[in-house]
């Protein structure tokens, strides 16, 4: 079972003046840049193990955005597949020259756009709204208990 710590944010509405303006982001080295536009659809914390293989830690913080609202700005994402734990395809998109990861994409949500929080140009606009997969979180993984949580996903 994960540690569950209190930490200094509170779910958020996503309703609620979420975002007040445009996001952008990109990779470590400058080659991809993004902006989004839209509220997010959902704002969560993913410990699946695919997620945890993906970004080396323990969970990946994401935002599901329009896929309509996502724009590329400069340069391409490179896309690796895996088959997630509902059998669907999940597509995690990096950069090809420094790797960082920026977006996921699912069969499961075709409409979405996953954006990773830490390729955000501002990543304190993130406002977690859940905890997904919480079944397989390591036992030294942070988890806010003021989030609601779900053993696999939320639903």
């Amino acid at each position: 079972m994960a540690i569950s710590i209190s930490l200094d944010y509170a779910p958020s509405s996503l309703g609620e003046g979420y975002m007040a303006a445009t996001l952008t982001g990109g990779c470590a080295c400058g080659a991809i840049r993004y902006e989004c536009s839209g509220d997010p659809a959902l704002a969560l914390n993913c410990y699946c193990r695919d997620c945890q293989r993906s970004g080396g830690t323990a969970m990946a913080s994401l935002m599901a955005m329009p896929k309509a609202g996502v724009r590329l700005l400069k340069g391409e994402a490179r896309y690796f597949d895996v088959i997630g734990e509902s059998g669907k395809r999940v597509s995690r998109g990096f950069c090809s020259n420094c790797g960082s990861g920026l977006f996921t994409r699912g069969e499961s949500f075709p409409d979405v756009v996953g954006i990773k929080v830490a390729s955000l140009d501002d990543p304190n606009q993130f406002r977690p709204e859940m905890n997904i997969y919480t079944s397989s979180a390591p036992a030294w993984a942070p988890m806010s208990d003021k989030l609601k949580s779900f053993a696999k996903m939320a639903g």
